[in-house]
């Protein structure tokens, strides 16, 4: 068997592993096709290295949704393990992946499917009283969650899937066809294309999946030794987010936005940027004074969004078995591994996954 995954992105890269861990396919068969690949930085075509980076509430209430974030955070713990295990004397805040404490707010009360599925497996879970929550709020939780030094975890996390023999080819594809020229040339049997294109599946031959749309964002990020605390709140129309980065750079990401079919991510706005300070020290006082904060910088990224959810199906094209796994919005980090479990699931139907 040879398989193919097109994009480089967070969704590939768990998409990869599951392969090897869950259906125990050599990383040998496997092929990781990107127009960019970890370590590279784009403003409109690679979103995973922008991302804030954690695991939050932002993702929607659908099954098959609170399933991938299920999923992903109690199966982070274990991949955790093994990257630690082969970047022998390394540390999870080196590594880019570290446990940290969450509260987060709505405005609104928030579905009750959602909550009885959180409050069933978040550790430390907890229903905040009301004379916790910040003025205007409805609803609010605590619990442990996942933070992830984006750009630092998708490349440590690229180089343990090589460690395995996955290979990595950066190159640019205009039709999907083209994806089963990467594999290797020994490789026998069928052949497998996952689509893991991201906003790339907008325009990619052989998909062009139009309900694919951008969700931008933009980001202030400061340094911050003291505070090692993530805090969201989640208005009907707007997102506030507080989120520490692992790692010896104390980095804060302060967020955010939420801006439908808005292409621009080369752009940033101080308009946004000064909104954004403002918010986010009203949300957690111990910021400080909003002009006093130290920014290292301002970042929009475009988050890969999909009218009527993330699409993970199975296809044939040409008697190649295409699985796409795409859409996953701002929420790839939090929900790809169930994503990426969930596809390769569909992919080796009938096997002992």
């Amino acid at each position: 068997m040879a398989v193919t995954i097109v994009g480089g992105g967070i969704v590939g890269l768990y998409t990869a592993y599951c392969l090897t861990e869950f259906s125990q396919l050599p990383g040998s068969q496997i092929c990781v096709v990107g127009k960019y690949l970890p370590g590279d930085q784009s403003a409109n075509g690679y979103t995973s290295p922008w991302a804030g980076g954690n695991w939050s509430c932002i993702s929607p209430n659908d099954e098959n949704t609170l399933f991938h974030d299920r999923f992903t955070y109690e199966n982070l713990s274990q991949l955790q393990r093994k990257l630690l295990s082969h970047f022998k004397g390394r540390d999870d805040e080196w590594l880019g992946l570290a446990r940290r404490p969450t509260r987060e707010f709505w405005d609104y009360t928030p579905n009750e499917l959602k909550i009885g599925s959180l409050s069933s497996y978040l550790e430390d879970y907890q229903e905040l009283k009301s004379q916790e929550l910040p003025d205007g709020a409805s609803f609010g939780i605590s619990f442990k969650t996942w933070n992830f030094n984006c750009p630092v975890f998708l490349y440590n996390f690229a180089q343990f899937l090589k460690s395995k023999g996955i290979k990595f080819v950066k190159a640019e594809l205009t039709h999907l066809a083209q994806a089963t020229s990467f594999v290797n040339e020994d490789s026998t049997g069928d052949k497998v294309v996952f689509n893991c294109t991201g906003l790339g599946a907008h325009d990619l031959g052989g998909v062009k999946d139009h309900r694919v749309y951008p969700a931008r964002g933009q980001v202030v990020v400061v340094r911050a030794p003291d505070i090692n605390e993530n805090c969201l709140r989640w208005g009907k129309n707007y997102a506030t987010y507080i989120i520490p980065r692992p790692g010896p750079l104390k980095e804060l990401v302060l967020g955010g936005f939420l801006q439908v079919d808005n292409w621009n991510a080369q752009d940033t706005s101080l308009e946004e940027s000064e909104d954004i300070l403002t918010r986010t020290t009203q949300l957690l006082p111990k910021l400080g004074d909003k002009d006093k904060l130290q920014i290292l910088r301002v970042a929009a990224g475009l988050r890969p969004s999909r009218y009527g959810g993330a699409r993970i199906e199975e296809e044939a094209q040409d008697g190649v078995l295409i699985v796409h796994n795409y859409g996953a919005s701002g929420y790839g980090y939090q929900a790809g591994l169930g994503m990426g479990y969930r596809a390769v699931k569909l992919a080796f139907s009938g096997s002992k996954l």
